[in-house]
């Protein structure tokens, strides 16, 4: 039962880096600069999940971040040639760069997130009330 909550342990984790990445998405929707303070829109970050094979027993695994990525989304354009990020040459003169984020698709991720720990959550408490009603019929 223990490998139970393992499984379901090593999803809460994963699911709260999911969560942590559509809130970091959310609150960047509009972020102009990157951390340098160069014009360069936001890139979303997506987590990528795999099995987690140290966990496996009997066919059953776990749920490991294989990696978080940046979105290779192309960013939006606004023509807004007064703006002073504005791109000063090229085929986007006078447009800036927005981060292509949609706002809807985030927030159903991190209710699909949310669902997801709750469940996890729910199958760590039946496995914790199972263990305590077999002690119970084994005492």
């Amino acid at each position: 039962m223990l490998r139970a909550l393992d499984i379901s342990t090593s999803a809460l984790v994963a699911e709260r880096t999911r969560l942590n990445a559509v809130a970091g998405n959310i609150a960047n929707i509009s972020t102009l600069k990157n951390e340098k303070g160069e014009a360069e829109p936001y890139r979303a970050r997506e987590v990528v999940f795999q099995a987690d094979d140290e966990i496996s027993t009997q066919g059953a695994s776990g749920v490991k971040v294989e990696e978080i990525r940046s979105s290779d989304a192309e960013p939006l354009y606004r023509y807004q040639p007064q703006h002073p990020l504005a791109i000063k040459e090229g085929k986007w003169k006078g447009y800036v760069a927005y981060p292509n984020i949609d706002l809807t698709t985030q927030m159903v991720d991190a209710l699909e997130s949310t669902r997801a720990y709750e469940a996890n959550v729910g199958v760590m408490e039946i496995t914790k009330n199972l263990s305590r009603e077999t002690l119970t019929i084994l005492a």
